[in-house]
C-alpha cells in the first residue's frame, strides 16, 4: 500500500515544553494506524497539527506525494482529513442532522435544502450501517449518538483521512464493539484511519501498524501481527506493565456509606433510573458498581456526590445523613469524588494547575487565613501532587488547567481527591483516558486506600477494572442492584449475564441470598 500522508520532521513548541520533537508519521491507504502513547506524550498534539488546530513550530505534511498547508481545520476538510475529537464538538441545542451539515450546508438560491442532506446522510447510515435518529437534539441522545454524528459528519464532507481521537473512553464494551466494527466498514471501503487510544485489546483488534510515541518522540512504528501487548505497553512507558493487580486480603471494618431505599426519577422520562437502591460500603473494602451505561450508574453517582437531589430514600455517611447536606458538606465531612465528567464537574479548565489541586482545601487554613488565600501553602500542595502523581504540564503548577492533556487533568483530579483526609473514596470512570502505565499507578493508589482503611466506591464500564480492582462487586441492571458477590467469586461471563438482565437476585443490603422483612432490610 502507498502512503496517502507523511508527517515529516514535525515539531511543536509551547511554552516550557516540545510537545512533539521531529516527528516522523505516514499513514498507508486503506489502513488503521494507531498512535500510541503516554499521557502527554504529543499524540493528541500532532493529530491537532494535521487537523489544523495549531500550526507546526517546523517540519512539513505531504499527501500523496505533494506538500500541503494547512492551516485551520476548513483547510483540513477541504483536503479529506476529518476528525473526531476527545471532547465532542457539537451544539447540544441543534438536531443531528444540523449538527452534521453545520459549516457545508445545502442550499439554492441562498435558502437551505435540509430534505436533500437528509437523503444524502440517510445513504451514509445504510452504507456505514450508523443509525442514528437524525431530528433528535444532541442534548437528548447517548454519547455514542453522539460519536456517530461525530463521524458522519466526517463520512458527509467525504473524508479519506479519519482521525479518532480516544473514541473508545467514553463508551460501554457492546459500544466500543460497535465502533471497532465501523472502523472496520470503514477501511473496507478504502478509508484511511488514525486511531489514538490507550487500550491495547483494541490495538491488537482493528489496527494494522502502531506508532508508538513517549515523550514527544517517535520510539518506533510496528505491525500489530509482529507484537505483542506488552511490547507495546513497555515501547510505551520504557518498562514492563503488571496488568494483575496483586490485592492482600483485608478484614472489613465499619459501615462508612449506608444508602437506603434511594431513588432518582428521571427529569425526561419521568421513570425511576436509580429504583429502590440500597447497599453498604465499609472501611478496608473496594466495593465496585458495574453494569452496561444507562442503567442508573450515573444518576447514582450523581446523587451520591450531592451533584442532584434524591426522589426518595437515604443517604448516610460515617453516621451522619447526608441526604440533604451540600456538596461542601460531603467534601468537609469526609467523601472524596472522582467525578465521571471531569471537565463539567472536576476541574476550572481556566484556572492553574496549582489552584486546581487545592480546590477542596482553599478554604481550610492553612490555605485562607482570615478569609485571604494563601499562595504559598497552596504552590507547596501543587508541587507536592505533581510530583507523587507524576502531573506532566508545560509550566508546573502555572499551567492552565486546559493546556494539559486530558489523561493529565484525569491524573490531577485523582491526585487532589486522594490526597484529601477523607473516610470514603468516590469514584467514577478513575481511569478514563489514561494510558497502562496510569492505569496501573491509579489502581495501586486505590489499594493503597484501601489498605489504609478507607471505604472505597467505584462506578466503572471497564469490565478488567471491575475484575482487577474489586473485592465485592455490585450489579445494576434497569436502575436496581441485581446482583451483590465477592469478586473472587463471579467471572467475567457471569457477570456480563447479570449485566444484560439475563440474570437477577433478590439483592439485600450486605446478604447474598437470606431475605429480609423490609424493617430488618433497612438494618442491614
Amino acid at each position: 500500500m502507498q502512503n496517502i500522508l507523511e508527517m515529516r520532521d514535525i515539531s511543536k513548541q509551547f511554552p516550557g515544553i516540545l510537545a512533539n520533537d521531529h516527528v516522523n508519521f505516514n499513514l498507508k491507504k486503506g489502513e488503521i494506524h494507531a498512535l500510541l502513547g503516554e499521557n502527554g506524550a504529543g499524540k493528541s498534539t500532532l493529530m491537532s497539527i494535521l487537523f489544523g488546530i495549531y500550526l507546526p513550530t517546523s517540519g512539513q505534511i505531504f499527501k500523496n506525494g505533494e506538500a500541503i498547508a494547512i492551516k485551520n481545520p476548513n483547510d483540513a476538510n477541504d483536503l479529506g482529513i476529518g476528525m473526531v475529537h476527545q471532547h465532542f464538538k457539537l451544539v447540544e441545542v441543534f438536531s443531528i442532522l444540523d449538527n452534521i451539515i453545520m459549516g457545508v450546508e445545502p442550499n439554492k438560491a441562498g435558502f437551505l435544502k435540509r430534505d436533500l442532506a437528509r437523503e444524502e446522510i440517510e445513504k451514509i447510515c445504510k452504507q456505514y450501517d450508523l443509525w442514528v435518529d437524525l431530528d433528535s437534539k444532541i442534548q437528548d441522545v447517548s454519547v455514542n449518538m453522539q460519536q456517530r454524528t461525530e463521524i458522519l459528519k466526517m463520512l458527509y464532507r467525504h473524508n479519506e483521512i479519519l482521525i479518532f481521537d480516544e473514541p473508545t473512553a467514553v463508551l460501554t464494551p457492546q459500544e466500543i464493539t460497535q465502533l471497532m466494527q465501523t472502523m472496520k466498514n470503514l477501511r473496507k471501503e478504502g478509508k484511511s484511519i488514525i486511531f489514538i487510544t490507550h487500550k491495547l485489546d483494541e490495538i491488537m483488534e482493528v489496527c494494522d501498524r502502531v506508532t508508538v510515541l513517549r515523550r514527544g518522540k517517535v520510539i518506533g512504528t510496528v505491525d500489530t501481527k509482529d507484537t505483542s501487548k506488552e511490547d507495546l505497553s513497555k515501547m510505551m512507558v520504557g518498562r514492563d506493565v503488571i496488568f494483575n493487580i496483586e490485592k492482600k486480603a483485608k478484614k472489613v471494618g465499619d459501615i462508612v456509606l449506608e444508602v437506603n431505599d434511594l431513588t432518582v426519577v428521571s427529569p425526561r422520562t419521568k421513570k425511576n433510573v436509580v429504583d429502590n437502591v440500597s447497599f453498604r460500603v465499609r472501611e478496608g473494602e473496594i466495593v465496585c458498581i458495574a453494569g452496561v451505561d444507562g442503567n442508573g450508574q450515573s444518576e447514582l453517582g450523581q446523587v451520591l456526590s450531592g451533584l442532584i437531589k434524591a426522589d426518595s430514600g437515604q443517604i448516610i455517611l460515617n453516621k451522619t445523613d447526608i441526604t440533604h447536606k451540600s456538596i461542601r458538606f460531603r467534601n468537609d465531612n469526609g467523601m472524596s469524588h472522582i467525578p465521571e465528567d471531569r471537565h463539567k464537574h472536576g476541574l476550572v479548565l481556566a484556572d492553574s494547575l496549582a489552584n486546581n489541586l487545592a480546590l477542596k482545601k482553599y478554604h481550610l487554613e492553612p490555605f485562607q487565613k482570615h478569609g485571604f488565600i494563601q499562595k504559598k501553602p497552596i504552590i507547596d500542595l501543587a508541587k507536592q501532587l505533581i510530583e507523587n502523581f507524576d502531573v506532566r504540564s508545560g509550566e508546573g503548577y502555572k499551567s492552565r488547567m486546559a493546556t494539559l492533556s486530558g489523561g493529565n487533568q484525569q491524573k490531577a483530579i485523582i491526585a487532589r481527591e486522594i490526597n484529601k483526609d477523607s473516610s470514603l473514596l468516590l469514584s467514577i470512570q478513575t481511569v478514563r483516558g489514561l494510558d497502562v502505565g496510569a492505569v496501573e499507578f491509579s489502581h495501586n493508589k486505590i489499594i493503597e486506600e484501601r489498605d489504609k482503611g478507607k471505604a472505597v466506591l467505584l462506578i466503572s464500564f471497564e469490565l478488567d477494572e471491575v475484575m482487577n480492582v474489586s473485592d465485592r462487586i455490585l450489579v445494576m441492571h434497569d436502575g436496581q442492584i441485581v446482583k451483590n458477590v465477592m469478586a473472587k467469586d463471579i467471572d467475567i461471563e457471569e457477570l456480563g449475564l447479570y449485566m444484560a438482565g439475563s440474570k437477577k437476585d433478590i439483592v439485600y443490603p450486605d446478604k447474598l441470598s437470606t431475605p429480609q422483612s423490609k424493617k430488618d432490610k433497612k438494618e442491614a
